[in-house]
């Protein structure tokens, strides 16, 4: 069964501003971002910063492949490897004992440290990037669609909005409250 190109669609644009968006927070700050590749300790120190050049950039094209149609069927799963990769960086390093680093997840102004929550977070955006990479049912596509397409990744993206201020500030919350 195929799904509705609604629900194709949504998803393409989601990960698509999730993408973008988490690239202008590399770009802006490329430095930060090299010093959170670093501490990793996944990498040699010689492939760090050529790395972090080229991650954001690969997310930019990758959020534009998502909102093409016709480069939706490469983009998708490349989105969803690139979560799923995010995702084993994570894993390392809480399999590691370094929960203590910041996951890079939440831009230079936002430090979020490692947790198995983020493992679950990328594993659903993953599977909404798969979601998107699905051969939709045919069908013509009116202005109604269009609004309803908008409107579902604009709650997708305010539910994820939320989702990440709660993850991000979680541990000084619990922190106030001496836990």
């Amino acid at each position: 069964m195929q799904p509705d190109p609604i629900f194709v669609i949504a998803c393409a644009l989601t990960i698509a501003v999730i993408l973008a968006s988490a690239a202008t927070h590399k770009l802006r700050a490329p430095s930060t971002f090299a010093n959170q590749v670093e501490d990793y300790q996944l990498l040699p120190k010689v492939l760090v910063s050529p790395l972090s050049r080229l991650i954001p950039v690969l997310e930019l094209v990758i959020a534009l492949g998502l909102l093409i149609p016709a480069s939706r069927a490469l983009a998708a799963p490349a989105a969803a490897a690139l979560l799923m990769g995010y995702a084993a960086a994570i894993a390392i390093n809480l399999w590691r004992g370094r929960s203590d680093i910041d996951c890079g997840c939440s831009g230079p102004d936002q430090a979020q440290p490692l947790r198995p929550i983020l493992l679950a977070r990328n594993a659903v955006l993953a599977l909404l990037a798969i979601i998107a990479s699905l051969s939709a049912h045919s069908r013509d596509l009116g202005a109604f669609d269009a609004f309803v397409v908008i409107a579902a990744a604009a709650v997708a993206l305010l539910i994820y909005s939320a989702a990440e201020g709660l993850l991000a500030n979680g541990p000084r919350l619990a922190k106030l409250i001496g836990r």
